[in-house]
């Protein structure tokens, strides 16, 4: 029990540490909170600091996460199993239990703060890269199903989270995972190989995609300059800035949007539980995404402060609590090399549609790359590139794209997921 509780600990704990190193160094914030709690996740579940599962409980579980307690004493009394594997299953349990807590409570928070109607207001031409971007992700994906994705165990499931890789970043990615109930080591080697090329197809979009880009598409031009510079500068300078939360004045706002949290994922929850059981972690998500874009309609819900940044700190502790269920032993093998080449093409391919597209559209080569790094990194990274093109007219076209991926992505991911289930 001693152990339970200290694991609980360390991964709610864990996270705030992360927290406070990314503002204590700027390379540390520019790695990422996400991708340095999905490292100490892979460290901590590989050195031995959990205990192993045996090879005979590995099999009994078939693929599941964990077994009812009572079911596995038998199993160890008739000793088919060593005693051990009873603390591996308690603590398989209670990672198994966290997950399904910590995102039903992120995706409200991450959604609070979406002045929904602004965003879609704000940026015709980036409502028109949106459509050109995610044309292309659905396009890519579907043919890399059929071309790799039906060679892998559950492909489909890895169809609907690379839609949410490329709509929304971890947040999605979680989301639709949690739905799909997909399994662990697949969802951290497919995070894995997006982080490793997605690095590569960044550092072409800052270094350079404008000078090629430019060759055969449009140049931005001072006609698509917006005149709200001040806003959209506040917003991305905000959002990945976690100070102030624990203070006088912000704790009991976040403790408002705590309870609504609970409630919309009660409700959801609740409504869930109207279908039957394999439908019902689907229909619980896509209820908590609806009913959390229509409270953050509300005035008095979508002004609470530090919503977002709240919601991304449960992301981190998912991301910690997912890394460290996985066994980089078995990740690493050939039999993944189909997962490999997916993700491959979705990154490269989805991205040389794109500019096909606006290419054919005639939309500018700025737009067209905000648009990638919106969708494929998500919109704390949006700034980045935008300084790196020397043009921070079209952070309001990142900005929007990236927070309408975030709204949109659950349901476009789980949608196709399912569409491809019945090929």
């Amino acid at each position: 029990m001693l152990i339970i509780v200290l694991l609980v600990l360390l991964y709610f704990l864990i996270p705030v540490v992360i927290i406070w190193l990314t503002h204590l160094s700027k390379t540390i914030q520019k790695i990422g909170a996400v991708v340095i709690a999905y490292v100490t996740g892979l460290v901590f579940g590989n050195v031995g600091i959990l205990p192993n599962a045996s090879a005979a409980f590995r099999e009994i579980l078939a693929g599941n996460t964990c077994l009812p307690s009572d079911e596995l004493m038998t199993y160890a009394e008739q000793g088919l199993i060593p005693g051990s594997d009873l603390l591996v299953n308690q603590i398989a349990g209670l990672q198994h239990t966290l997950l399904n807590v910590v995102i039903p409570l992120a995706i409200p928070l991450l959604l609070f703060s979406l002045n929904l109607k602004r965003w879609l207001r704000l940026a015709k031409g980036a409502m028109f890269s949106l459509l050109l971007g995610l044309s292309s992700l659905l396009v890519v994906v579907v043919a890399g199903y059929f071309l790799f994705g039906k060679q892998i165990m559950e492909g489909w499931k890895v169809a609907g989270m690379l839609i949410g890789i490329y709509t929304g970043g971890a947040p999605n990615l979680a989301a639709i995972s949690t739905a799909l109930n997909v399994e662990p080591n697949q969802y951290i080697l497919t995070n894995t190989y997006d982080m490793v090329l997605g690095a590569f197809c960044l550092i072409f979009l800052l270094t350079s995609a404008q000078r090629l880009f430019n060759l055969f598409l449009p140049r931005f031009s001072d006609s698509h300059r917006e005149l709200v510079h001040e806003q959209i500068r506040l917003e991305q300078e905000d959002i990945d800035n976690y100070r102030g939360m624990l203070t006088e004045k912000g704790i009991p706002k976040l403790v408002i949007a705590f309870g609504l949290s609970v409630l919309i994922a009660a409700a959801g929850g609740g409504l869930g539980l109207l279908f039957p059981e394999s439908a019902q972690t689907t229909v619980a998500i896509l209820s908590i995404t609806t009913f959390s874009l229509a409270a953050s309609m509300v005035r008095a819900v979508n002004r609470l402060e530090k919503t977002f940044q709240f919601g991304m700190y449960f992301i981190i502790v998912f991301s910690l609590i997912v890394a460290s269920m996985g066994d980089l032993r078995s990740m690493f093998s050939i039999e993944f090399l189909n997962l490999f080449f997916y993700v491959m093409l979705s990154v490269f391919g989805s991205m040389l549609v794109h500019v096909f597209l606006s290419w054919l559209f005639r939309v500018d080569s700025d737009t067209t790359i905000i648009t990638i790094t919106a969708l494929t990194y998500s919109p704390p990274f949006v700034p980045v590139v935008a300084g790196a093109l020397k043009n921070k007219d079209v952070i309001i076209s990142g900005l929007t794209v990236g927070i309408l991926g975030y709204a949109f992505g659950n349901y476009l991911g789980i949608a196709l997921a399912f569409l491809l289930k019945g090929f």
